[in-house]
């Protein structure tokens, strides 16, 4: 069975969606779900999806091992960023080197890089007047959104386009993509 780990930050609707995705299939399953706030809702997903969770801090995300030490336990096959605000750390990208991907709500390289997340994407992207955008799962690495780009999916922009109508665009792209994605990537391990 192929296991993979979730890391996410906030509401967690794509890590829900990862979880469905292969609730069904007996080949998959998502062993764990990891957040750096106690408060975020998606550790309130994962106990309605009867998936293990845990909140961690700083100190145990990049000071010593304690996360790494969760991961380790899980045996994942595929470690995936589903809103995922913090800089992964050197530790972890080299214990799963190659097996780490994240989904960013823009076409990078453009629009990527520290701060570059949700509402601050959208709102970048419907300011330059851009005729379309998308979502890009790529590798992640030590720096941000610089990995190797795994897929991309377009969307055109309307003329009328707000941050919102924008974000309800990604949204579907990425309930529609990034589970797929994902399901391809384990079958070539």
């Amino acid at each position: 069975m192929k296991r993979i780990v979730i890391f996410a930050s906030g509401s967690g609707t794509n890590a829900q969606r990862i979880v469905e995705y292969f609730k069904d299939q007996n080949e998959v399953e998502v062993a764990l779900i990891l957040s750096n706030k106690a408060t975020a809702k998606v550790l309130d997903r994962a106990a309605n999806l009867n998936i293990s969770a845990f909140s961690f801090n700083k100190t145990a995300f990049y000071e010593n091992d304690h996360v790494l030490n969760l991961v380790k336990s899980a045996k994942p096959d595929l470690i995936v960023l589903a809103g995922f605000l913090w800089l992964f750390p050197t530790s972890i990208i080299q214990s799963y080197k190659g097996k780490i991907i994240n989904i960013h709500p823009a076409l990078l390289p453009a629009y990527g890089g520290k701060g570059m997340y949700g509402a601050h994407v959208h709102k970048a992207v419907v300011e330059a007047k851009e005729v379309e955008s998308g979502i890009t799962i790529h590798y992640v690495t030590e720096n941000y959104d610089e990995g190797a780009i795994i897929f991309q999916a377009k969307t055109k922009l309307d003329t009328e386009e707000t941050a919102d109508s924008l974000a309800a665009k990604i949204h579907k792209l990425e309930y529609e993509h990034f589970p797929r994605v994902i399901a391809e990537l384990l079958e070539k391990q």
